[in-house]
């Protein structure tokens, strides 16, 4: 049914799950599947992985090339997972070497934002665009940097993280900021995550709302709810206004669960004139084509065409 070259897998490795998917040269999905990450062990969460890509060879009949999405980074020197991943049972392991032994092909490993920015460039909302700022704007924030269809990953494998650095133009009420899980205060992902927004409410009364129902209140007229939306989207222009300043991307594209909060990509572009070194910014601030799937499709891209 195809050979090597004809197919590429991509694996996303979640905290809660790992998908694969396989696409043919044209970017068309010939096959996904779906499991539960085991935790808790590193070698069960590898076999997992192995075992997936297995069912995709015998599902297509090929062998496709591997490239795998993880939550955090590799180490240019020593090629272990660095200490940023999220799946804490990675740290410290070859990753790329353990896969390429149980599936007998070469594996390509890249940051789960990367691999996200990767698919909306090659693809998705950015296709054509030389330099694309793929932003994941979820439970974290990350980002994900692609330069003429190749992802940047840095000298230390960290380019495009955004999200922990300060969140700028502060004003004295947002300093010195909430804590971060990285130890420090005030990081941009503790203002523009889902619960960094959810966080930052002002209830009339009860618990706070998720981001999703802030929207939705806002959306309603409750007054509460409109002031909490209107500091998100500042902070959000603040934020991406800094990119902008050092990056100057062709295009901002957002993914993750609070990339479909739609008022966003009229408000934002508007606010973050403000902040803007130059005149006006004519950067367009997109929603990912792909939805949830950029992430597993941009690790099958990892393989160039």
């Amino acid at each position: 049914m195809g050979s090597k070259t004809d197919l590429r897998y991509g694996i996303d490795l979640g905290g809660t799950k790992t998908e694969i998917i396989a696409l043919n040269n044209k970017g068309e999905e010939v096959f996904r599947e779906r499991r539960s990450t085991p935790r808790g062990n590193y070698e069960d969460i590898v076999r997992n992985i192995a075992d997936l890509v297995l069912m995709a060879d015998d599902k297509t009949g090929a062998k496709g090339s591997l490239g795998v999405g993880i939550p955090g980074s590799v180490s240019k020197n020593s090629k272990l997972i660095q200490k940023n991943a999220n799946t804490t049972e990675l740290i410290g392991k070859p990753l790329a070497g353990d896969l390429a032994t149980l599936t007998n092909r070469d594996v390509r490993l890249a940051n789960d934002a990367n691999c996200f920015a990767l698919s909306e460039a090659t693809d998705g909302a950015g296709k054509g665009s030389p330099v694309v700022f793929g932003v994941i704007l979820g439970t974290g924030v990350g980002g994900g940097i692609v330069v003429n269809g190749q992802v940047l990953e840095g000298a230390n494998a960290i380019a495009g993280e955004w999200g922990h650095n300060p969140l700028p133009f502060a004003n004295q009420n947002e300093l010195p900021g909430p804590d971060c899980y990285c130890g420090r205060k005030g990081c941009i992902e503790t203002f523009v995550s889902g619960p960094g927004l959810s966080k930052s409410h002002d209830p009339v009364g009860g618990s706070g709302p998720t981001a999703k129902e802030i929207a939705r209140l806002a959306e309603e007229g409750d007054a509460a709810a409109m002031r909490t939306m209107s500091k998100f989207e500042r902070r959000l222009a603040k934020s991406f206004m800094s990119v902008i300043n050092l990056l100057d991307p062709d295009v901002i594209i957002c993914g993750g669960g609070l990339s479909n909060l739609d008022r966003i990509y009229e408000n934002v572009p508007r606010l973050w004139q403000e902040y803007s070194f130059s005149g006006e910014i004519v950067t367009p601030l997109l929603k990912a084509k792909h939805g949830d799937s950029s992430g597993v499709r941009g690790a099958a891209w990892l393989w160039p065409q």
